[in-house]
């Protein structure tokens, strides 16, 4: 993964110093807070319900074990002893005090760490594939591209103060795994007749208050105008984006207004004043950049491994876990694993995405042991050990089990999404993270969830859609209702190739009502299952009326 030279190391390093004098001015009463608002914003550093939250990057959901370390100590000695991953793959704190984070942030620069555009109408966190690398279906590894997008708009002082933050996800394989159609600006690496790098890119995305599917804009782009191109994108929309309506400020409403083809046709104009220009890209800098990802020193190995295979015929929950958490690897012999934040009632039902200091330390041990000694963030809020050797499944499996992380659920119902909510954001309109929990322990039966198959169920407290419910195959969204939390309920959304919006389903429930509303949905979904289809495809056979007459049957004979 990316290395900072002496270059990337001093600005972050200045940027602390920066931050610090900041800290101090406000802390002494010479910089108001509205002074400070906007400089600890660019820092990462939010006011939630009851305390400040600051959330930390992790370009393109990678960490490397010792980062995943300090991570740890962060947590326990500044936070109360965790920490929330987000659907951004971003670190968030959530009990942090003032006058810690300067600290906090030179502790993370000392490992190439920084909250640098994690906030404000900016350029946020690069998102890409998990396993980036390692999938077999990978046409073009995403990493380096991610990092150029990244060097390129950290810092760029055109795109500091766009009309709203600006988010970008880039995906290189057969099966999208990166959520591409849901951003500002999206990227499908691929390669042309030639074998060169070609990019097909996609602007208007994103979910919010009005989710849209972003269209394509540009094909067959060549990498040598990845920059250049993704910089008219921007300039028109800071240019003719919204300013004067917060909920309109989007680059999907400009999108929308103007239409794919004028959009266009406006980025293309002034992409003739950039085209060829100094960011258009050269091979020797996209190779200086990939060094930085070329292929750990595999051992080779048999694809096949008796004990691996001795394992999984003699341990069903072993082989259970291996079905639903262990993933294909390009390289023979090794496995890519996922390690879910959703351990159920072992572990209390813990919040989705949140992890321990301890967990994080075990999980950077493993790291080490298996998995050249770095991971993955995937915007599921799941972690991700991509090299793993098919002969220590079975003793990762075994350590992941005692510290809550071997859960064999993902994709599956209880690998559910969701922002903190309520409890902590002061946007939420209700609390996520006790609605997952009554979700979990309703449906805490791991054979019967099983059974259901991949079934996917995100959860939002507020249209800001953090939790990203448009698209799960249940979305649930907490809303205000004469100030009380409520909870409107969606089916039918989708991420990946075939990406869609969940319709609502009808008039919202109390919070009592979720959990027997989702068992219904569920009921539903099993008397029409034909062939062990999954839940979105019985979804797209059937409609949305089924679901619909089983959730509001009590309510109609009540007014009957």
């Amino acid at each position: 993964m990316y290395q900072y030279d002496p270059y990337d190391q001093t600005i972050v390093n200045e940027r602390v110093r920066q931050y610090a004098d900041q800290v101090c001015r406000r802390l002494s009463g010479e910089l108001t807070e509205e002074e400070f608002r906007p400089l600890r914003l660019q820092n990462g550093l939010y006011m939630q319900r009851h305390a400040y939250m600051h959330r930390i990057a992790v370009p393109y959901g990678n960490l490397r074990s010792d980062q995943l370390r300090m991570l740890a100590r962060i947590a326990r000695e500044h936070d109360r002893g965790y920490g929330h991953f987000s659907t951004r793959s971003n670190m968030q704190f959530n009990w942090i005090k003032l006058e810690e984070t300067p600290e906090i942030l030179r502790k993370l620069a000392s490992v190439q760490m920084h909250a640098i555009q994690t906030s404000g109408n900016c350029i946020r966190n690069i998102t890409a594939d998990q396993f980036a690398g390692v999938a077999p279906d990978e046409i073009v590894d995403p990493r380096p591209w991610a990092e150029l997008l990244r060097q390129w708009s950290t810092f760029h002082p055109e795109f500091a103060w766009l009309p709203r933050k600006f988010k970008i996800a880039v995906a290189g394989a057969t099966q999208d795994r990166a959520a591409v159609q849901l951003h500002d600006l999206g990227i499908y690496l691929k390669r042309d007749a030639d074998g060169e790098v070609v990019c097909s890119v996609l602007a208007g995305g994103g979910m919010g208050r009005t989710p849209i599917l972003g269209t394509i804009i540009k094909e067959d782009l060549p990498w040598q105008h990845l920059l250049t191109y993704c910089e008219a994108v921007l300039r028109v929309y800071n240019r003719f984006g919204r300013r004067d309506n917060l909920f309109k400020a989007r680059i999907k409403i400009l999108v929308k207004a103007l239409g794919k083809d004028k959009f266009s046709q406006q980025v293309e104009q002034e992409w003739q004043h950039l085209k060829d220009g100094p960011s258009t890209l050269t091979r020797d800098e996209v190779q200086r950049v990939a060094q930085h990802f070329a292929p750990p020193p595999y051992e080779k190995l048999s694809d096949t491994d008796a004990s691996f295979e001795k394992h999984l015929l003699e341990n069903r929950a072993f082989a259970r876990w291996v079905e639903r958490n262990v993933h294909p690897h390009r390289v023979p012999g090794y496995a890519a694993v996922t390690l879910s934040l959703k351990p159920g009632a072992m572990w209390k039902y813990q919040p989705p995405g949140d992890v321990t200091d301890t967990q994080m330390e075990a999980l950077a041990d493993w790291a080490d042991a298996y998995s050249f000694g770095q991971l993955r963030v995937s915007h599921e809020q799941n972690l991700i050990l991509a090299n793993v050797k098919k002969r220590d499944l079975y003793t990762l499996w075994e350590k992941a089990r005692e510290i809550g992380c071997g859960a064999p659920n993902i994709g599956l119902l209880t690998d559910i999404i969701a922002c903190p909510g309520g409890d902590f954001c002061s946007l939420a309109n209700a609390k996520s993270i006790p609605i997952a929990q009554a979700i979990q322990q309703r449906f805490d039966d791991l054979d019967y969830v099983y059974d259901l198959g991949e079934l996917s169920l995100n959860i939002s407290g507020c249209m800001n859609s953090c939790g990203h419910h448009h698209v799960g195959n249940i979305g649930i969204l907490g809303v205000d209702k004469d100030g009380a939390e409520w909870y409107q309920v969606s089916l039918g959304g989708e991420q990946g190739n075939a990406s869609a919006l969940g319709r609502v389903i009808g008039p919202s429930f109390a919070a009592d009502e979720v959990p027997e509303v989702i068992t219904k949905v569920i009921d539903t979904f099993v008397e029409h299952r034909v062939d062990d289809k999954r839940f979105i495809d019985t979804y797209k056979r059937i409609g949305i009326a089924p679901f619909k007459e089983r959730v509001y049957a009590a309510r109609q004979s009540a007014h009957a």
